[in-house]
């Protein structure tokens, strides 16, 4: 088996979580957050459509952590998000820090929405 190390060169991975926080790019962030590959916001959670919707055009998929575990986001939320041309792939935020990694080293134009565990 050969392992590759995976480098972030431009963008910001999720370096770990706990209980009410989020260590992105080395730094720790309190609270829900947003996370590109260009930068961290704070996420006002799944009432602040707002946030999401200004991504459309700078990212395909956003992946919405849900807290500990998966939960359907609010219907009207989805499809706000899809009217926009946004796909939202729901997942417990532990899955979703996960996936979001993977993802964006590969390149992909993806963003994190997460709440807290």
């Amino acid at each position: 088996m050969h392992l590759h190390e995976i480098s972030f060169p431009s963008a910001r991975p999720i370096d770990g979580y706990g209980p009410g926080f989020f260590r992105i790019d080395g730094k720790v962030h309190r609270g829900a957050a947003l996370v590109t590959a260009g930068g961290i916001s704070r996420w006002e959670g799944l009432e602040d459509t707002a946030a999401l919707l200004a991504l459309a055009g700078e990212v395909d998929v956003i992946i919405l952590g849900t807290g500990p575990q998966i939960a359907h986001p609010p219907a009207a939320l989805r499809k706000a998000l899809e009217d926009a041309g946004l796909g939202v792939e729901p997942m417990g935020t532990p899955a979703a820090c996960r996936t979001y990694n993977v993802l964006l080293s590969e390149g992909r134009r993806i963003a994190a929405a997460l709440l807290p565990i």
